[in-house]
This record gives structure tokens, C-alpha cells and sequence, in this order.
């Protein structure tokens, strides 16, 4: 299959080039369930402003669909809009005309041709709308389908900030350490992510595209959030690297802002140093920590070292050993009928085999480093995390020696 896409170095082109070219050179066949029969095959002619105006003829001619994301949305001069965005539209479909190709074609609008609202007497909207009016005319003359998508506010990975998008300058400047400017926090997008526009023009190539009653094309997952909204996220995503919280990735949106917000990352910003609480017997490490799922720790204990030696009332915590070799010791508090302590239940546990061991509420724990030269490197769970006002920890020893 022949795919042209014009466009193709701008912010839509180049996650749907990614998008097809992982698609076509994956090697487990997964996306066989988009539609895609042969992935393998999937021939993607890519055009843009600089490329050689002579290889269209070739492209128009041999094109099985057509994505035209070409367009223009800052031009230094206000006529600039009509050319980019209506002018090199009616070459394109002259040169299909010309070959007889049929092939269906795809147009990214915007939702700004509407002409309503804030966008009423918009020379942009007026060029969107022209355009639109040209596919069309295109698709009742040549019979072609003709897929018309009028795209709100995008935002996502390589989007470029400073542009036409304040999700972008947003990601940006809060990664750079720069200054953000909100004139309205009650200002209200609606945004649509990259990643399901991507998906639904895969599902435009198969032919299963979503469209309403008026006949245009759209993308059923959108978010309608206030640049209020946007900026408070953003800034408690730049905060989770001191105060180890993680955004709540149950929410749809703030899940795909929080990708968008780390794709602005500079380079030297992707690693950051966590504290270490240290002492003789090694350290304690915590890693992040949530409002409603807890916090991950990762504790060393050095050679011999025994740590824990408590026991919660509520509080309960997964223990698994990934490096070194270690026992980890429970038992109930308190006496059985006869008066007798309750018996230690043992787990030997290493890095070899990883095993999960509940530290269960009610049960004094702790876990013993049994190597003399190596270090046991624990990963722990608490279901909550910890709070110095209400510790809910009680020292009890596991086991007299």
C-alpha cells in the first residue's frame, strides 16, 4: 500500500510517519489487529516544503491514499494563509486529477473554519474553510472519499512550542525553568492527544473512520480542560521529582500531559538524584510515592544486617529481595492459648528467584542480610505513605535469640 503525506516534517506529519514505520518494521505482527492486513508492505511517500516539487507527479500517480496535512498556521504575511493552506491543496489534487487516481484523501482542517465564535472573520478559518470547500468539490467531481477532519487544539510529543499550541509553550517553558504567561485561567480548550488522533487516521486508512452528521471526520477522544487546569498540572509534574509523587495515570488526560510534559525535558534533566537515608546498617531509598496507592522504597542492608523488628496495625507492605540472599521473618503478636508466642513463620528469599512476602497488619517482620560480603537490595511497598504524625509502626522483636 502506497501512502503519500504531505506535511510529513511537521507536528502531525512526524508521528504519523513514526506511527506507519513502526507498524510496517515490527516484528511480532501485533498491529495485524488495526486492519492492516500486510503491514509489511506499506510504502510511505513523504513530502514537504523542501522537497523536489518534481517527485508529487510520481507520489499522485501511485498513491493508494493520500494524508494532506500541508498547511500553514503562522505566516509572516496574513495572504501566506490562503496560499499554504488552499493554494498547494488545489495542486495537489490537480495532479491526482491529472493521473485518474482516485485514491481516497485525507484533509486536516481545523476547527477554526467553522468561522463561529473567536474565530469568526479569522483569515486562518477563512483558508481552512476554502480548502475545505475545494476537497469537497474534488470528491462529488472524481467520486474519490474524501475524509475532512477539523482538528481543535493538538498537543503531544514534538509538537513545537512558541507556535500554535499553548499546551506546547506550557510543556516547554515549565522543563526550562521559564516564566509561564495566563492571561484567563478559566479559559477552556478542548485538546486532542497526538497519539488518538494517530489512531483514528489509521483507522481512516482501513476505511473505518468516525464522522458526524454533517459529514466531517472526526476523532472521538477529546478533553476540554482550562489553561488553569493545564498550568497546575504541569507544575505538580515538575514537583513529583523532590516530592517523589506520581501523577494519577488513571485519569486520561493527565496521563497524556504528563508524556507531553516529559518529551520537553531537556537531555541533561531525564535523571534526577533521590535522597538517601544512611546509617551502619545500609540505607533506605524511597522512590515515589502516591495519595491513594502508596509508596515504593528500595532498602539495602549490608552483610549480617538485620532491619524491621516491628509491626503495624493497619499498614501493610510487599517485600521483594532482588539482589543478594535473605530471610524474612513474621510472627503474630501477642500469645496463643497456652500463653506461648505465636510461632515465626521463615522465607528465604534472593535475587535469583523473585518472591513476593505480604507483611501482614498485626504481624511483627523484619528481614536478615544472611550473606557476610554482599549487600540485600530490597524493593518495598507500603500501602500508604509514611506519615511522622501517625507512623502506625511498633517496635516488637521477631524472634529472641
Amino acid at each position: 500500500m502506497n501512502i503519500l503525506i504531505t506535511g510529513s516534517r511537521g507536528f502531525v506529519g512526524q508521528n504519523l510517519v513514526a506511527a506507519l514505520e513502526s507498524i510496517r518494521d515490527s516484528k511480532d505482527r501485533v498491529h495485524m489487529i488495526r486492519g492492516l492486513d500486510h503491514p509489511e508492505d506499506l510504502v510511505l511517500y513523504t513530502y514537504d516544503l523542501d522537497s523536489d516539487p518534481g517527485v508529487l507527479d510520481t507520489y499522485c500517480k501511485d498513491a493508494d491514499f493520500v494524508f494532506n496535512l500541508a498547511g500553514v498556521n503562522r505566516p509572516k504575511n496574513p495572504e501566506e494563509y490562503m496560499e499554504g493552506n488552499f493554494g498547494f491543496a488545489s495542486r495537489l489534487l490537480d495532479t491526482l486529477k491529472k493521473y485518474n487516481n482516485k485514491a481516497p484523501v485525507m484533509l486536516s482542517s481545523s476547527i477554526q473554519a467553522g468561522l463561529e465564535g473567536r474565530f469568526a472573520g479569522s483569515v486562518y478559518g477563512q483558508s481552512k474553510l476554502a480548502g475545505e470547500q475545494l476537497f469537497a468539490d474534488y470528491g462529488r467531481e472524481t467520486g474519490a472519499r474524501v475524509l475532512i477532519y477539523r482538528f481543535p487544539n493538538l498537543f503531544g510529543k514534538w509538537c513545537r512550542p512558541n507556535y500554535n499550541s499553548a499546551v506546547a509553550t506550557f510543556c516547554h517553558n515549565m522543563a526550562h525553568d521559564l516564566p509561564i504567561t495566563v492571561n484567563d485561567r478559566t479559559t477552556s480548550l478542548e485538546l486532542l492527544y497526538i497519539d488518538d488522533l494517530i489512531e483514528e487516521m489509521i483507522l481512516a486508512l482501513n476505511g473505518a473512520e468516525h464522522r458526524d452528521a454533517g459529514g466531517f471526520c472526526y476523532c472521538p477522544v477529546t478533553f476540554k480542560v482550562t489553561l488553569g487546569q493545564i498550568v497546575d498540572l504541569l507544575e505538580s509534574f515538575k514537583a513529583s521529582r523532590t516530592d517523589l509523587s506520581v501523577p494519577d495515570m488513571g485519569d486520561g488526560f493527565t496521563k497524556r500531559l504528563y508524556a507531553t510534559y516529559l518529551s520537553y525535558l531537556p537531555t541533561d534533566k531525564f535523571s534526577y538524584k533521590l535522597k538517601m537515608n544512611t546509617d551502619a546498617r545500609g540505607s533506605f531509598t524511597e522512590l515515589l510515592r502516591t495519595a491513594d496507592r502508596g509508596q515504593v522504597s528500595v532498602n539495602i542492608s549490608k552483610p549480617g544486617i538485620t532491619k524491621g523488628q516491628h509491626w503495624h496495625h493497619t499498614k501493610n507492605e510487599k517485600f521483594i529481595v532482588v539482589s543478594g540472599r535473605g530471610r524474612i521473618q513474621l510472627r503474630k503478636i501477642g500469645a496463643d492459648a497456652e500463653g506461648k508466642p505465636w510461632p515465626v513463620v521463615d522465607y528465604d528469599v534472593s535475587g535469583e528467584e523473585l518472591t513476593v512476602v505480604d507483611m501482614i497488619p498485626g504481624y511483627t517482620h523484619n528481614i536478615i542480610n544472611l550473606s557476610e560480603t554482599e549487600d540485600l537490595v530490597t524493593v518495598m511497598w507500603a500501602n500508604e505513605p509514611f506519615d511522622p504524625q501517625h507512623p502506625d509502626t511498633f517496635f516488637e522483636i521477631v524472634e529472641e535469640k
